[in-house]
């Protein structure tokens, strides 16, 4: 089998991967807080015996993710909040560690759990619960106050603050859509301390950093550098069947 099947063949599959990554990053264009996974190809000289130094294959790398900011969007609902600068809110994942986000469309449950997407979020020590009933709103530090309940149904007490916090390098994307900091040399997975600096803004949400239009064009330029490996695939197969016949016959 000619050769260039394996180049096109390596090429046709980190298409798909791409494709899979761009899918992904279309399908999250109205999440909030979402950071958009980049993918990028690279060129590997093909080793071995024989071999040409022209001959190459290509291998995807997934880089990381775009942290630029997206678009800030008032709601006017207490229990939004868009973190500002490069602040991280902190949540519980499933597996109990803790893990990092910037959606910030804060929910109480009916155990009075403070969530986002599910996850309960952590505060000062632990996840943040708040009396049922009360209404809460989030200050500028991420303090969580409450109104409504207890015995003085008109004071205004303070039930917990988020984590909130930055990071010096840039934080790592789980299978779960969390980020967390890079494993170190051991495997271990530190968790952030929380920085009082740190600031949001209550009322208002950040939207996802993708942009449909150029997620569009992406997708339609994979697509077609897909079909071109495979038109390249067919071909060689199809010059491949024809040297066999010219064999065949000349035996």
């Amino acid at each position: 089998m000619d050769r260039i099947l394996y180049t096109a063949m390596s090429g046709a599959k980190q298409s798909m991967d791409q494709q899979s990554v761009v899918s992904h990053n279309l399908a999250n264009v109205s999440t909030s807080g979402f950071r958009a996974q980049l993918h990028a190809m690279r060129a590997v000289p093909v080793q071995g015996d024989g071999e040409l130094p022209t001959r190459v294959s290509v291998a995807g790398t997934t880089p990381g993710s775009d942290f630029s900011p997206g678009p800030i969007t008032r709601t006017g609902r207490e229990l939004d909040v868009a973190l500002e600068g490069d602040a991280w809110l902190a949540v519980q994942a499933d597996d109990g560690t803790e893990a990092y986000t910037r959606r910030g469309d804060l929910s109480v449950d009916g155990d009075g759990l403070v969530t986002v997407a599910g996850r309960p979020v952590i505060g000062d020590g632990g996840p943040i619960i708040v009396p049922l009933g009360s209404s809460v709103t989030v200050g500028a530090d991420g303090t969580l106050s409450a109104i409504g309940e207890g015995e003085n149904p008109a004071a205004l007490v303070d039930v917990g603050r988020l984590k909130l916090v930055t990071a010096e390098q840039n934080l790592v994307r789980g299978d779960d859509g969390l980020f967390r900091m890079p494993p170190d040399a051991e495997g271990e997975v530190a968790a952030l301390e929380a920085n009082d600096e740190a600031r949001v803004a209550s009322g208002a949400l950040e939207g996802s950093n993708v942009s449909a239009v150029e997620a569009m064009v992406a997708m339609i330029d994979v697509a077609r550098r897909y079909e071109m490996q495979m038109k390249v695939i067919s071909t060689a197969d199809e010059n491949a069947q024809r040297a066999n016949n010219l064999l065949s016959i000349q035996g």
